[in-house]
Protein backbone atom coordinates (compact mmCIF):
# COMPACT_ATOMS: atom_id res chain seq x y z
CA UNK A 1 0.00 0.00 0.00
CA UNK A 2 1.03 3.88 -0.36
CA UNK A 3 0.39 6.21 1.50
CA UNK A 4 -0.19 9.85 -0.45
CA UNK A 5 2.69 12.27 -0.13
CA UNK A 6 5.33 9.43 1.45
CA UNK A 7 7.01 8.66 -1.50
CA UNK A 8 9.68 11.51 -0.99
CA UNK A 9 9.48 12.93 -4.40
CA UNK A 10 11.64 16.27 -4.64
CA UNK A 11 8.75 18.67 -5.69
CA UNK A 12 5.07 17.50 -6.67
CA UNK A 13 3.13 18.08 -9.66
CA UNK A 14 0.31 20.35 -9.79
CA UNK A 15 -2.94 20.06 -10.77
CA UNK A 16 -3.68 22.80 -13.05
CA UNK A 17 -5.80 25.16 -10.96
CA UNK A 18 -4.59 28.34 -12.68
CA UNK A 19 -5.02 26.91 -16.26
CA UNK A 20 -6.11 30.15 -18.84
CA UNK A 21 -10.07 30.25 -19.01
CA UNK A 22 -12.22 28.22 -21.53
CA UNK A 23 -14.89 28.68 -23.22
CA UNK A 24 -16.78 25.38 -21.76
CA UNK A 25 -16.79 23.90 -18.19
CA UNK A 26 -18.42 21.05 -16.19
CA UNK A 27 -19.09 21.79 -12.00
CA UNK A 28 -19.22 18.37 -11.11
CA UNK A 29 -20.41 17.54 -6.84
CA UNK A 30 -20.76 14.21 -5.70
CA UNK A 31 -21.16 12.47 -1.77
CA UNK A 32 -19.58 9.19 -1.24
CA UNK A 33 -22.20 6.54 -0.69
CA UNK A 34 -21.63 4.46 2.65
CA UNK A 35 -19.50 1.15 2.68
CA UNK A 36 -15.36 0.70 2.42
CA UNK A 37 -16.31 -0.92 -1.15
CA UNK A 38 -17.29 2.80 -2.54
CA UNK A 39 -14.68 4.42 -0.71
CA UNK A 40 -11.70 2.34 -2.36
CA UNK A 41 -13.65 3.34 -5.59
CA UNK A 42 -12.93 6.94 -4.74
CA UNK A 43 -9.54 6.27 -4.47
CA UNK A 44 -8.86 3.84 -7.31
CA UNK A 45 -9.82 6.57 -9.38
CA UNK A 46 -7.44 9.28 -7.89
CA UNK A 47 -4.34 7.22 -9.52
CA UNK A 48 -6.19 7.43 -12.77
CA UNK A 49 -7.58 10.49 -13.55
CA UNK A 50 -4.46 11.63 -15.12
CA UNK A 51 -4.44 8.71 -17.50
CA UNK A 52 -8.30 9.32 -17.92
CA UNK A 53 -7.62 12.86 -18.95
CA UNK A 54 -4.61 11.98 -21.16
CA UNK A 55 -7.02 9.52 -23.25
CA UNK A 56 -9.83 12.46 -23.63
CA UNK A 57 -7.85 15.39 -24.16
CA UNK A 58 -5.85 13.34 -26.80
CA UNK A 59 -8.90 13.43 -29.24
CA UNK A 60 -8.97 17.18 -29.66
CA UNK A 61 -5.38 18.28 -28.49
CA UNK A 62 -6.61 22.10 -29.22
CA UNK A 63 -9.68 21.36 -26.90
CA UNK A 64 -7.56 22.25 -23.75
CA UNK A 65 -9.15 20.00 -21.74
CA UNK A 66 -8.10 20.44 -18.03
CA UNK A 67 -9.57 18.24 -14.72
CA UNK A 68 -9.71 19.54 -11.07
CA UNK A 69 -10.50 16.65 -8.22
CA UNK A 70 -10.92 18.30 -4.72
CA UNK A 71 -12.09 16.85 -1.48
CA UNK A 72 -14.13 18.33 1.01
CA UNK A 73 -13.56 17.96 5.28
CA UNK A 74 -15.32 15.01 5.60
CA UNK A 75 -14.02 12.66 2.31
CA UNK A 76 -10.59 13.74 3.95
CA UNK A 77 -11.00 11.84 6.80
CA UNK A 78 -13.12 9.18 5.14
CA UNK A 79 -10.36 8.27 2.23
CA UNK A 80 -7.07 9.59 3.32
CA UNK A 81 -6.87 10.27 7.51
CA UNK A 82 -4.02 11.96 8.98
CA UNK A 83 -2.04 14.16 7.77
CA UNK A 84 -4.73 16.57 7.38
CA UNK A 85 -3.94 19.70 4.94
CA UNK A 86 -4.11 22.82 7.38
CA UNK A 87 -7.44 24.40 6.72
CA UNK A 88 -9.37 21.99 5.49
CA UNK A 89 -12.41 22.54 7.29
CA UNK A 90 -16.03 22.15 6.40
CA UNK A 91 -17.58 25.43 4.61
CA UNK A 92 -18.46 28.55 6.77
CA UNK A 93 -22.09 30.30 6.35
CA UNK A 94 -22.23 33.64 6.66
CA UNK A 95 -25.19 35.79 6.71
CA UNK A 96 -27.31 38.44 7.44
CA UNK A 97 -31.35 38.14 7.38
CA UNK A 98 -32.21 37.16 3.62
CA UNK A 99 -28.58 36.75 2.51
CA UNK A 100 -27.16 33.40 3.41
CA UNK A 101 -23.96 32.02 2.01
CA UNK A 102 -25.28 28.10 2.83
CA UNK A 103 -23.73 25.17 3.35
CA UNK A 104 -24.20 22.06 1.11
CA UNK A 105 -23.59 18.70 0.76
CA UNK A 106 -20.65 17.90 -1.29
CA UNK A 107 -17.72 15.55 -1.11
CA UNK A 108 -15.60 15.78 -4.38
CA UNK A 109 -16.16 18.23 -6.66
CA UNK A 110 -14.59 17.46 -10.19
CA UNK A 111 -13.98 21.10 -12.08
CA UNK A 112 -13.39 19.98 -16.46
CA UNK A 113 -13.03 22.50 -18.72
CA UNK A 114 -12.31 23.08 -22.13
CA UNK A 115 -12.62 25.10 -25.40
CA UNK A 116 -15.49 22.50 -26.09
CA UNK A 117 -18.38 21.31 -24.27
CA UNK A 118 -17.90 18.07 -26.12
CA UNK A 119 -14.44 17.19 -24.34
CA UNK A 120 -15.79 18.02 -20.83
CA UNK A 121 -18.59 16.19 -21.13
CA UNK A 122 -16.49 13.13 -22.16
CA UNK A 123 -14.59 13.15 -19.37
CA UNK A 124 -16.76 13.84 -16.84
CA UNK A 125 -18.97 10.54 -18.63
CA UNK A 126 -15.79 8.26 -17.70
CA UNK A 127 -15.54 9.45 -14.27
CA UNK A 128 -19.04 9.03 -13.28
CA UNK A 129 -18.52 5.47 -15.05
CA UNK A 130 -15.73 4.65 -13.10
CA UNK A 131 -17.92 5.77 -9.98
CA UNK A 132 -21.26 3.99 -10.80
CA UNK A 133 -22.82 3.18 -7.58
CA UNK A 134 -20.27 4.28 -5.35
CA UNK A 135 -20.99 8.28 -5.39
CA UNK A 136 -23.96 10.01 -5.84
CA UNK A 137 -24.67 13.49 -7.48
CA UNK A 138 -25.82 16.48 -5.95
CA UNK A 139 -25.09 19.45 -7.91
CA UNK A 140 -24.02 19.20 -11.81
CA UNK A 141 -23.78 22.39 -13.98
CA UNK A 142 -22.86 23.28 -17.21
CA UNK A 143 -21.12 27.05 -17.84
CA UNK A 144 -20.76 28.48 -20.88
CA UNK A 145 -18.28 31.66 -21.47
CA UNK A 146 -20.75 34.53 -22.72
CA UNK A 147 -19.79 36.66 -25.10
CA UNK A 148 -16.71 38.80 -23.79
CA UNK A 149 -16.44 36.66 -20.84
CA UNK A 150 -19.73 38.73 -19.39
CA UNK A 151 -21.83 37.30 -16.60
CA UNK A 152 -25.74 37.26 -17.30
CA UNK A 153 -25.63 40.34 -15.35
CA UNK A 154 -23.99 41.81 -18.20
CA UNK A 155 -20.49 42.79 -16.73
CA UNK A 156 -16.94 41.79 -17.43
CA UNK A 157 -15.89 38.89 -14.98
CA UNK A 158 -12.57 38.16 -13.80
CA UNK A 159 -11.34 41.26 -14.82
CA UNK A 160 -8.60 41.31 -11.78
CA UNK A 161 -7.60 37.82 -12.28
CA UNK A 162 -3.60 37.01 -11.96
CA UNK A 163 -1.61 35.27 -14.58
CA UNK A 164 1.35 32.96 -14.64
CA UNK A 165 3.79 33.10 -12.13
CA UNK A 166 1.37 35.65 -10.16
CA UNK A 167 -1.09 33.30 -10.17
CA UNK A 168 0.73 30.39 -8.91
CA UNK A 169 1.59 32.66 -6.39
CA UNK A 170 -2.22 33.51 -5.27
CA UNK A 171 -3.29 29.65 -5.22
CA UNK A 172 -0.33 27.08 -4.58
CA UNK A 173 0.61 26.19 -0.97
CA UNK A 174 4.35 26.48 -0.15
CA UNK A 175 6.23 26.45 2.99
CA UNK A 176 3.15 27.27 5.13
CA UNK A 177 1.89 23.61 5.24
CA UNK A 178 4.64 21.69 3.95
CA UNK A 179 3.20 18.20 3.49
CA UNK A 180 0.84 19.36 1.10
CA UNK A 181 2.85 22.11 -0.51
CA UNK A 182 1.44 22.10 -4.45
CA UNK A 183 -1.90 21.86 -3.09
CA UNK A 184 -4.78 24.56 -3.40
CA UNK A 185 -8.15 25.18 -1.69
CA UNK A 186 -11.10 25.89 -3.81
CA UNK A 187 -14.85 27.71 -2.70
CA UNK A 188 -17.98 27.03 -4.58
CA UNK A 189 -21.39 28.69 -4.74
CA UNK A 190 -24.27 28.42 -7.88
CA UNK A 191 -26.07 31.27 -7.61
CA UNK A 192 -29.32 32.29 -9.42
CA UNK A 193 -30.66 35.77 -11.15
CA UNK A 194 -33.69 37.93 -10.69
CA UNK A 195 -32.68 38.63 -14.07
CA UNK A 196 -35.68 40.59 -14.46
CA UNK A 197 -35.00 43.07 -11.27
CA UNK A 198 -31.51 43.42 -12.18
CA UNK A 199 -32.82 44.54 -16.22
CA UNK A 200 -35.31 46.88 -14.69
CA UNK A 201 -32.40 49.04 -12.94
CA UNK A 202 -30.83 51.88 -15.26
CA UNK A 203 -27.39 50.95 -16.15
CA UNK A 204 -25.73 53.96 -14.21
CA UNK A 205 -27.21 52.41 -10.85
CA UNK A 206 -26.14 48.45 -12.44
CA UNK A 207 -22.51 50.28 -12.30
CA UNK A 208 -22.51 51.50 -8.97
CA UNK A 209 -23.44 47.99 -7.79
CA UNK A 210 -20.21 46.33 -9.60
CA UNK A 211 -17.88 49.15 -9.10
CA UNK A 212 -17.13 48.66 -12.76
CA UNK A 213 -18.33 50.80 -15.94
CA UNK A 214 -20.48 47.94 -17.83
CA UNK A 215 -19.16 48.82 -21.86
CA UNK A 216 -15.70 49.50 -21.26
CA UNK A 217 -14.95 47.68 -18.15
CA UNK A 218 -13.03 49.86 -16.29
CA UNK A 219 -13.24 50.48 -12.66
CA UNK A 220 -15.47 53.51 -10.94
CA UNK A 221 -13.19 56.63 -9.68
CA UNK A 222 -12.69 55.49 -5.85
CA UNK A 223 -13.75 58.98 -4.99
CA UNK A 224 -17.77 58.57 -6.25
CA UNK A 225 -17.30 54.67 -5.60
CA UNK A 226 -19.66 53.40 -3.15
CA UNK A 227 -18.67 51.37 -0.28
CA UNK A 228 -20.49 48.32 -0.78
CA UNK A 229 -19.83 48.08 -4.86
CA UNK A 230 -19.06 44.33 -5.40
CA UNK A 231 -15.35 45.19 -6.45
CA UNK A 232 -14.48 47.26 -3.13
CA UNK A 233 -15.77 44.64 -0.69
CA UNK A 234 -13.94 41.52 -2.51
CA UNK A 235 -10.64 43.76 -2.12
CA UNK A 236 -8.94 41.94 1.01
CA UNK A 237 -5.92 44.24 2.21
CA UNK A 238 -3.18 42.21 4.77
CA UNK A 239 -0.81 44.35 5.93
CA UNK A 240 -0.97 46.95 3.43
CA UNK A 241 -0.58 44.36 0.61
CA UNK A 242 -3.75 43.12 -1.34
CA UNK A 243 -4.73 39.72 -1.68
CA UNK A 244 -5.53 37.47 -4.37
CA UNK A 245 -7.41 34.77 -5.95
CA UNK A 246 -8.08 32.89 -9.21
CA UNK A 247 -11.59 32.79 -10.84
CA UNK A 248 -12.99 30.85 -13.34
CA UNK A 249 -16.89 31.80 -13.00
CA UNK A 250 -19.20 30.54 -15.49
CA UNK A 251 -22.78 31.53 -16.63
CA UNK A 252 -25.26 28.75 -16.95
CA UNK A 253 -28.63 28.33 -16.73
CA UNK A 254 -32.22 26.68 -18.63
CA UNK A 255 -34.01 29.83 -20.52
CA UNK A 256 -37.69 27.49 -20.29
CA UNK A 257 -37.18 27.05 -16.71
CA UNK A 258 -36.51 31.18 -16.20
CA UNK A 259 -33.00 29.59 -14.10
CA UNK A 260 -30.28 32.11 -14.69
CA UNK A 261 -27.03 32.22 -13.11
CA UNK A 262 -23.29 32.56 -11.99
CA UNK A 263 -21.33 29.35 -10.56
CA UNK A 264 -18.67 30.71 -8.34
CA UNK A 265 -15.26 29.02 -8.21
CA UNK A 266 -12.30 30.07 -6.48
CA UNK A 267 -8.67 29.44 -6.12
CA UNK A 268 -6.62 30.55 -3.02
CA UNK A 269 -3.63 29.35 -0.61
CA UNK A 270 -5.62 30.14 1.94
CA UNK A 271 -9.25 29.73 2.38
CA UNK A 272 -9.35 32.30 5.01
CA UNK A 273 -9.39 34.99 1.79
CA UNK A 274 -12.26 34.27 0.09
CA UNK A 275 -14.21 33.46 3.66
CA UNK A 276 -13.66 37.35 4.02
CA UNK A 277 -14.71 38.19 0.53
CA UNK A 278 -18.03 36.16 1.38
CA UNK A 279 -18.11 37.91 5.27
CA UNK A 280 -17.79 41.53 3.30
CA UNK A 281 -20.40 40.76 1.14
CA UNK A 282 -23.41 38.53 2.94
CA UNK A 283 -22.92 40.47 6.31
CA UNK A 284 -20.88 43.73 5.30
CA UNK A 285 -17.55 46.22 5.50
CA UNK A 286 -19.12 47.16 8.24
CA UNK A 287 -21.58 45.27 8.96
CA UNK A 288 -25.10 46.24 7.19
CA UNK A 289 -22.84 47.75 4.23
CA UNK A 290 -23.21 44.64 2.23
CA UNK A 291 -22.85 43.48 -1.72
CA UNK A 292 -26.32 44.79 -3.57
CA UNK A 293 -25.59 42.25 -6.10
CA UNK A 294 -27.41 40.22 -3.25
CA UNK A 295 -30.87 41.87 -3.75
CA UNK A 296 -30.61 40.18 -7.31
CA UNK A 297 -28.53 37.05 -6.29
CA UNK A 298 -29.20 33.96 -4.15
CA UNK A 299 -25.86 31.26 -2.94
CA UNK A 300 -28.15 27.98 -3.64
CA UNK A 301 -24.74 26.27 -2.87
CA UNK A 302 -21.70 26.44 -0.76
CA UNK A 303 -18.55 23.85 -0.39
CA UNK A 304 -15.17 24.16 0.31
CA UNK A 305 -12.37 21.88 -1.04
CA UNK A 306 -8.76 21.14 -1.08
CA UNK A 307 -6.82 20.35 -4.44
CA UNK A 308 -4.27 18.02 -3.59
CA UNK A 309 -1.29 17.99 -5.98
CA UNK A 310 -1.41 15.80 -9.39
CA UNK A 311 1.75 13.72 -7.17
CA UNK A 312 -1.02 13.21 -4.41
CA UNK A 313 -3.38 11.59 -6.47
CA UNK A 314 -0.34 9.30 -8.54
CA UNK A 315 0.48 8.02 -4.87
CA UNK A 316 -3.03 7.16 -3.76
CA UNK A 317 -4.21 3.15 -3.69
CA UNK A 318 -7.44 1.62 -2.93
CA UNK A 319 -6.46 0.30 0.24
CA UNK A 320 -6.01 3.10 2.57
CA UNK A 321 -2.82 2.78 5.11
CA UNK A 322 -3.50 1.90 8.31
CA UNK A 323 -3.43 4.57 11.36
CA UNK A 324 0.04 3.42 12.60
CA UNK A 325 1.47 3.72 9.29
CA UNK A 326 -0.44 7.62 8.54
CA UNK A 327 1.45 8.21 11.32
CA UNK A 328 4.95 7.01 10.03
CA UNK A 329 4.37 9.29 6.81
CA UNK A 330 6.78 12.08 6.56
CA UNK A 331 6.38 15.01 4.39
CA UNK A 332 7.07 14.58 0.77
CA UNK A 333 7.95 18.01 0.49
CA UNK A 334 10.59 19.95 2.85
CA UNK A 335 9.70 23.07 3.34
CA UNK A 336 12.61 24.42 1.66
CA UNK A 337 11.54 23.29 -1.78
CA UNK A 338 10.61 25.96 -4.45
CA UNK A 339 6.83 25.22 -6.31
CA UNK A 340 8.02 24.36 -9.80
CA UNK A 341 6.18 26.10 -12.23
CA UNK A 342 2.69 24.42 -14.04
CA UNK A 343 3.46 21.69 -16.49
CA UNK A 344 1.36 22.35 -19.70
CA UNK A 345 0.46 17.82 -19.25
CA UNK A 346 -0.75 17.79 -16.18
CA UNK A 347 -3.80 17.67 -14.29
CA UNK A 348 -5.92 20.16 -15.09
CA UNK A 349 -9.20 30.20 -12.47
CA UNK A 350 -11.85 35.77 -9.20
CA UNK A 351 -10.29 38.80 -8.70
CA UNK A 352 -8.44 40.30 -5.36
CA UNK A 353 -4.94 42.35 -5.85
CA UNK A 354 -2.04 41.73 -4.03
CA UNK A 355 0.19 39.36 -2.72
CA UNK A 356 0.03 35.56 -1.84
CA UNK A 357 0.02 35.03 2.04
CA UNK A 358 3.01 33.89 3.33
Amino acid sequence: MTTPGAAGSSSPILQLVAAPLTRAAIFLVVTINPGADNSAAVRSLCADLAALLRAVGFREPAGNLTGIMAFGSAAWDRLFGEPRPAELHPFREFGAGLRRAVATPGDILFHIRAERMDLCFELAAQIMARLAGAVATVDEVHGFRYFDSRDLLGFVDGTENPTDQDALDATVIGEEDPAFAGGSYVIVQKYLHDLAGWNALPTEAQELIIGRSKLSDIEIDESIRPSSAHNSLNTIVEDGKEIKIVRDNMPFGQVGQGEFGTYFIGYSRSPRTMEQMLENMFVGRPPGNYDRILDFSRAVTGNLFFVPSATFLDEVTPDAPSPAERAAVSPAVESSQPIPPVPDGSLGIGSLKGKARS
